[in-house]
């Protein structure tokens, strides 16, 4: 898809007669970045694709491809599942190792970049943070879809990022636990047994009533559209939040956690 946005840009671009340095000055870009664009080696943002769309009169043509270039900007294994992300009504997810990417705070999803293995380049780490970061307008829509988070107690406790990052990404917690359609718990340590074993996965519900549960170990990630699968997942999270401590009480343990030094 970017390839393929990039030879319209550059199409568009001589049919009006502009240079990449011209085209660069009227959209406040450098030419090696423009030459990314073309050459489908970056994603441009939404608001350049509006404006070369305009500057260079293709009629809509770019604009129209937006939210498939946006969904480039995601790890492969994982747009279909932020397609369905983005659009549903009910997500419920499991988390064991990090905070989740809908929660975190800008700090912490760097932090988790950059110690993702093979390293990743600078570039590709600011695209990968401005699409987790754009993930979470899911908060903002309307109607407000209903989210839910289980969350390991020991990813609560384990310091990604240093201390800074780490407390202010508690409070992003305790502040997003207070929203009327979200529901945060944690599953304590102390609770030796329980249904999660299996490790973390996400529920979904569309707007059209289809329900699919997203897996993913080790960027091999798999969408489950079969009921069986998905009831079976269903189960587990129900039991999840059975044994899981309420949100009320989940919050406060997130509390205790930033008064402790």
């Amino acid at each position: 898809m970017l390839r393929v946005f990039g030879r319209q840009l550059k199409r568009f671009r001589l049919r009006a007669g502009l240079e990449r340095p011209e085209l660069g000055d009227r959209l406040g870009y450098s030419v090696s970045t423009i030459a990314a664009y073309e050459q489908g080696r970056r994603v441009p943002p939404p608001e350049v694709i509006d404006q070369a769309d305009e500057l260079l009169d293709a009629g809509g043509v770019l604009m129209e491809m937006k939210e498939e270039v946006a969904r480039a900007q995601f790890p492969a294994f994982f747009r279909g599942a932020a397609k369905l992300e983005a659009e549903a009504v009910e997500l419920h997810v499991y988390d064991t190792h990090v905070v989740n990417g809908l929660l975190q705070t800008e700090d912490y999803a760097r932090a988790v970049f950059r110690l993702w293995r093979p390293l990743l380049e600078e570039e590709l780490i600011e695209e990968r943070l401005a699409a987790r970061m754009a993930r979470q307008a899911i908060f903002a829509r309307r109607p407000r879809p209903h989210l839910s988070f289980v969350i390991e107690e020991g990813v609560l406790r384990r310091r990604v990022g240093g201390e800074q990052v780490w407390r202010g990404q508690l409070e992003q917690i305790v502040l997003m636990g207070q929203e009327r359609n979200v529901d945060i718990q944690v599953m304590p340590l102390c609770l030796g047994d329980h249904a999660g074993l299996g490790g973390p996965f996400t529920l979904m519900e569309t707007k059209d009533g289809r329900r699919i549960a997203y897996t993913e170990v080790q960027s091999d990630s798999r969408l489950h559209t079969e009921r069986s699968r998905v009831r079976e997942l269903e189960v587990t999270y129900g039991t999840l939040r059975a044994q899981a401590n309420t949100p009320q009480e989940s919050l406060a343990l997130v509390e205790k956690l930033l008064g402790e030094r």
